[in-house]
Order: C-alpha cells, then structure tokens, then sequence
C-alpha cells in the first residue's frame, strides 16, 4: 500500500462520494478535498477514506469536515497524531456535541503544536484517576479532577489544565500538575473558601482584581506552610517547583510571616491583603486562581443539600434513641407535612472540642437529651462537610426532620435517565464507565452513567421452596463442596516437621552406606492449604428472563450461595439491567464481606426482570469491586441468557458485542478471570470470540441450570 500509485482526484471524489453524499449539496461537493489530498501518499489517502467512512456513520457533517481539513493533518502530522486528533474531535462530540467538534477538526494546527507539548508534557486524562486517588486519599470531601483551561477549584471540583508542559521532561511536568492539584486541595482543606469571609470581600468590594490577586499571594503562603507543617514530603517538591519556575518576592514573604504561625486562619490572610496594598503579587507555577463565582455556586447547592442531610439523619438518630421506626413515626405526626419537629430543637445539641486533626481544629460532639451519642457514618460524612465549609454546626441545623422534608428530598432524587447529568449534583451516586467503540478503535469517555439500587424487601418463602426442591442435591453439593474446603496436606522430604519421613530416611542411610553426604531432608509437615478465592455473580435480570428463566437463575443462586458459603469463598451477587447509556443499573444482592443471611436469601427471591442487557459497564464496575479484594484468584461469573442488547439501537450487534469483549478484556489485564454461564443454545456463536473457547459453558436445558451452576463453579474454581 505504501509502494502503490496515489489515487487521483476524481477517484477519491467518486470514493468521498459515497459516505458523504447526506453532507453534500449543489454549493458543497467532495471536489475540493479530493483536490487537496491528491497530492499525499497512497497510505494517507486510504487512512483519511477509512476514516471518513467511520465518522460518517455517526454523523456526516464531521465527516465532511475531517475529510476537508485530513490533507492539512497529514502534512504536519504523522498518521498516529493525526488519529489521535480525529479522536479528540470525536470525544468532543460525545460530550459536547457537534459545534465544538467541528472546531476541534478546522484547528490542525493548534492540535498540533499541542500534541508537540502532550510528548514532554503531564497529561491530565491519563493523570487524573492516580490524582483524584491521591487527592481522596489527603483527606476531607472527596474532589473529581476535571478539565479546563484555568486551574481552580468550586471545592467540589479540581480544575486543571489538559496539559502541563512548562518543563522540558514528563517527569518534572507530573509533579507540577499534582503540585496544582495538591494547593487546590489545600483551598479546601484548611479553608480559604470557609465561611463567607472570602466571598463577601469580593461582593462588597473590600477586594478588587489587583486585591484578590494580592490575597491569593498571601493565601499562598499561609497554605503551604500549612503543607509544610502537615505534609512535609509534599511541601519540599513544591518548593523545589517554586525554585526552578518563579521569582520568589523575599518582602513579601517577609511581611507576611504571620501566616505562617499554626493558627493562622483565612480572616487573617483578608486584614494582610488590605494592609499591603503596596505590594504586587508574586507568581507561582502552582497556584491557578480563584472563582468566587464557581464557589459561591457550588456552597449555595451544597450548603441546602447538607442541611437537609443533617436534619434527616438526626431524625433517624432520636427515633433510633426512642424505639420507634421511621415509618411510625410518620404515621404518628399530627402534621404529615411538617419539614421540621420542632419538639427536637431542646433535645439536640453540639458542643465544640479542640483537635489539631480536623481541618480548622476543631470538632463537634452531638448530644441528645443531654448525652453524648455516637453519629452513624453517613451522619459523620456530612458532619465533617458542613464544618469544612462553615467552621461550625449552626444551631439552626440542630432540629430533627419532618415526614414533609423526607418527601421533598425524595422527590429530589427521583430523576428520570435524561436529567442524570445535569445540575451540580449530576454524578452523585453515579459511576461514570468508558464504553468501547469498536469502528472508532477508542473508549468513549465516561460514556455510561451506571447506579446502583437496592432490591425492594421480599420474604423467605423462595428460599424455603427452593430448599424444600433440592433439599437432596443441597446436601450432596455440601459433601462435594468440604471436600474442597482448605485441608491439611502433607509435605514430604522437609527440612523439619511433626513426623519422620520413613522413604527420605531409608534414602538416606543408603546414601549414607555409599559414601555420599546424607540429606537433611528428613520430616514430614502438614500444611493448611488456603483458599484465596472472591468471586462477583453477575446475573442476568433483563427482561427477557421473565418467567421460569428468572425462577432458574434464582434457584441456581441459592444452590450456589450454599456451596459457597460451605467452601468459605469470599462473593458477591449483583444483578443487572439497563434502558440505554444512561441508565445503567446493578442491584447489589449481596457485597463482599456481607454474611449469607436472611437478609441476602429475601433479596435473591427479590430478583426480578428489568429492562436490557447493556453488559459493558456492569462487567466494568464489578471489575472494579473485585480489583478492591485481597484474593489471589478473583473471578467474575455471569449468569445469562443472551448477547448484549439494549433499547438503544446502536448498541445491538457487533457493537454491543465488541464493548462487551474489550470490558472481558480489561478485566482480564486487572488480574480478574471471566467465565459466562448461559442458558442460550445460540451462545456458541459469540461468547467464544468475548469471553474466549474455554471460558463459557451453556446450559441448553433451563430446568437443568440450578443443578449444574455448582459443578460448574467447582470446576473453574479448581
């Protein structure tokens, strides 16, 4: 292909043609593209005509325009850049649609001085996972880290630039950007945005630009001697940054080494940058800046949200501290809509502590009716958010929920699929799962919004039905089952142990006789043989298991649960379904670490069909439970009855199928081992080529599917 002619002109209009045609009309022909990239090599012609015709089954426009710009790429780009700006255009349209696309496409030449910088450069899409880790891990409100062109925080997010490239290695290039995203961290945590000091200086004018630049200056060195102080390690590669990059002003840091004293807060950071207005601000490759704006957005939501939180857990709180349930006490509130009980306000209270650990030093403790009570997690959780944002738990907060309240919130959460990424809170409580688009050859980023819900409560009487069914095979799978379990194994020719070994001593005396040098190896050892197993059942609830299909997985399930539970294998349960990209759905039946009990076996008979089988992001979210386990094998089991699917049309077919196998595939890298058990006789046909010759078994016979899933896992787990 290399060697061969270039293609003329009206070839590759004749070809442009046919993928183009939706875009082309009397004023728009393919004659000037065609014209341009007649003059490239045969290779670059063939890459821009395959990749035309990719595009265009998504959309004809960016086809028309990558087509029109391609002659302009390859010239200063070699083929790998210029795929790669192809797919940077696409992921724009993915998630901003098509304008921004298309400018992506017209700027070549801005595409290419970056991917200049991107080779020596930290880049911030393959950074950010390690750096949200590291970020969650320093402590506070978890941060997502986002794109943008600015460095800053909403102190919900970190900002950061899609390329850090200020220094000549990559190297050096990371360690600045999470030195930018280490100070953003710092904002939070030891609160320049805390209160309302900050923010009403900058509505009221005590702070203009030149002021808050000042301030932020100042802020600077308050938080890094706060680093300095807390995180030691970190605050030498910062300053190492600061050495090599900036002009440090020596009389500013002079001027301001108040801030630098344990103690000093945000308000003190305020009167020095009103005071100093004589001094400029330094620069600092670290700092970004601040938006008040993206600030004072972000408090305003999360400030309600919290409260709400607040008020309801405390009224989980006292009915838990009175015997009563949730569901009583509505029913016993004379006022059904009330938001707040009122009576509550004279039982509650928080009293402050000292404690150089929490963000601002200090900590609340809850009393009710006068005694100190210890708060659940996820009351302590929006605890620690209110007081990192306001310093403090106002008293008005301190008054249990009402039955009006609770409907509120709920009915704030109740969001249909198109509303789940809009708004601040659009990814609270969501997973965001990469898709993989097979004629593209890329991920589509954060593709799939994935949640997941509890089963609604059911009874024991299938579990009962079920036990009464196979009570036989249950005890026959138990027997099998303890065989398996970790055994004492004896170890011969040891150096030491409980027993003589008779063969290695014989050995030896003969060995002896002949003149050679007798072995040590003389004892028998027994030794405990560990199982270090955890296995993820995925398990079909689409609704094309409606039936006795679903009354088989079920049965199957708990026949499983009980060979497990005797085995002493770590696992999981989770079902799964879907109704397009955003609204993919797993329903925890059991998590890991969670006991076998009553609680789970009502669950199992809760388990019911949904919707469709969009399988990739499932597969990549229980993945990610199983990489969390301290196993050494780690299997993911799904139990199904068909290929992926989904109301969504593209997903269907070879789509649906090839994000399905690179999801296998990725888990696989991750050290998770797939294995499909299906009862469709059609499942000879794809599951070799997603889950490999070896690594399915179908089960043609549904009646048959609850008596062979545990033989089956007997044999993968072995």
């Amino acid at each position: 292909m290399r060697d061969a002619a270039p293609l003329s002109a009206s070839v590759l209009e004749e070809r442009m043609d046919v993928y183009l045609d939706p875009a082309l009309s009397s004023r728009r022909t393919a004659a000037g593209p065609a014209h341009d990239l007649a003059a490239c090599a045969r290779a670059e012609q063939e890459f821009v005509l395959h990749w035309g015709a990719v595009v265009a089954r998504d959309n004809a426009e960016l086809a028309y325009q990558f087509t029109a710009f391609a002659a302009e790429a390859v010239r200063c780009m070699d083929l790998e850049a210029v795929q790669s700006w192809l797919l940077h255009a696409m992921d724009l349209y993915d998630k901003k649609g098509q304008m921004p696309a298309i400018r992506a496409l017209q700027d070549v030449a801005g595409f290419a001085a970056n991917r200049q910088e991107k080779l020596a450069g930290a880049v911030l899409e393959e950074q950010a996972p390690v750096l949200e880790r590291f970020i969650c891990g320093l402590n506070g409100r978890p941060l997502q880290i986002a794109r943008h062109a600015r460095c800053f925080t909403d102190t919900e997010h970190i900002f950061l630039p899609p390329v850090v490239g200020r220094l000549p290695d990559k190297a050096s290039n990371l360690r600045l950007l999470k030195a930018m995203a280490v100070h953003q961290w710092a904002q939070n945590w030891y609160g320049t945005w805390r209160g309302d000091a900050l923010l009403r200086a900058v509505q009221d004018g005590t702070l203009d630009a030149a002021g808050l630049e000042r301030f932020h200056a100042l802020e600077t060195i308050r938080l890094d001697a706060c680093l300095a102080r807390d995180l030691p390690g970190l605050h030498r590669d910062m300053a190492a940054l600061r050495q090599r990059l900036d002009q440090v002003d020596a009389a500013l840091h002079r001027r301001a080494d108040a801030l630098t004293r344990p103690g000093a807060d945000v308000a003190d950071t305020l009167r020095l940058a009103v005071a100093l207005r004589d001094l400029p601000a330094d620069p600092c490759c670290y700092r970004g800046e601040l938006d008040a704006a993206a600030v004072q957005a972000c408090l305003a939501v999360r400030a309600a949200l919290d409260r709400d939180r607040f008020r309801i857990a405390l009224a989980r709180l006292v009915d838990e501290h009175d015997g009563v349930s949730a569901d009583a006490a509505a029913d016993d509130d004379a006022d059904a809509g009330a938001e707040l009980r009122e009576d509550s306000r004279a039982r509650l209270d928080a009293r402050r502590h000292d404690d150089p650990e929490a963000p601002n030093g200090v900590r609340f403790e809850l009393f009710l009716d006068g005694k100190p009570v210890a708060p659940p997690e996820d009351l302590v959780s929006t605890m620690e958010s209110i007081i990192q944002d306001l310093g403090e738990i106002p008293p008005d907060y301190l008054v249990a929920a009402g039955p009006g309240l609770y409907r509120r919130r709920a009915l704030q959460q109740a969001r249909d699929a198109d509303s789940v990424w809009a708004g601040t809170y659009h990814e609270e409580g969501a997973f965001l799962y990469d898709e993989w688009d097979f004629s593209r050859q890329h991920h589509r980023k954060d593709w799939c919004v994935l949640r997941e819900h509890a089963l609604p409560a059911a009874d024991l009487v299938f579990h009962q039905q079920t036990v009464r069914k196979y009570g036989g095979l249950i005890k026959s799978i138990r027997r099998t089952f303890e065989v398996l379990r970790g055994e004492d194994r004896t170890l011969r020719r040891q150096p030491h142990g409980e027993d003589v070994d008779i063969d290695a001593l014989v050995e030896a005396q003969a060995d002896m006789r002949a003149g050679h040098e007798m072995t040590q190896r003389l004892f028998l050892r027994q030794h405990k043989e560990e199982r270090s197993i955890a296995v993820a059942l995925m398990v079909d609830m689409s609704g094309s298991t409606r039936g006795w299909i679903n009354d088989a997985e079920r049965e199957a399930l708990i026949l499983l649960s009980e060979a497990l539970t005797t085995l002493g294998d770590r696992f999981a349960i989770y079902g799964f379904s879907g109704w397009t990209r955003k609204r993919c759905e797993v329903y925890p039946v059991k998590c890991f670490g969670e006991p076998y009990d009553d609680q789970v076996k009502a669950r199992i008979g809760a388990i019911a069909p949904k919707d469709y089988t969009r399988m990739g992001a499932p597969i990549r979210h229980l993945t990610a439970l199983l990489k969390a386990q301290e196993a050494r094998t780690k299997l993911l089991i799904t139990l199904s009855d068909g290929k992926p699917d989904d109301y969504d049309p593209q997903y269907r077919g070879d789509y649906g199928i090839e994000d399905t196998r690179q999801a296998l595939f990725e888990a696989r890298l991750d050290g998770v081992h797939p294995f499909c058990i299906t009862i469709d006789e059609a499942g000879a046909e794809y599951l070799p080529h997603m889950y490999g010759a070896a690594n399915y078994t179908v089960v043609a016979d549904v009646s048959r599917l609850p008596a062979k899933v545990s033989e089956i896992y007997r044999r993968i787990a072995s």
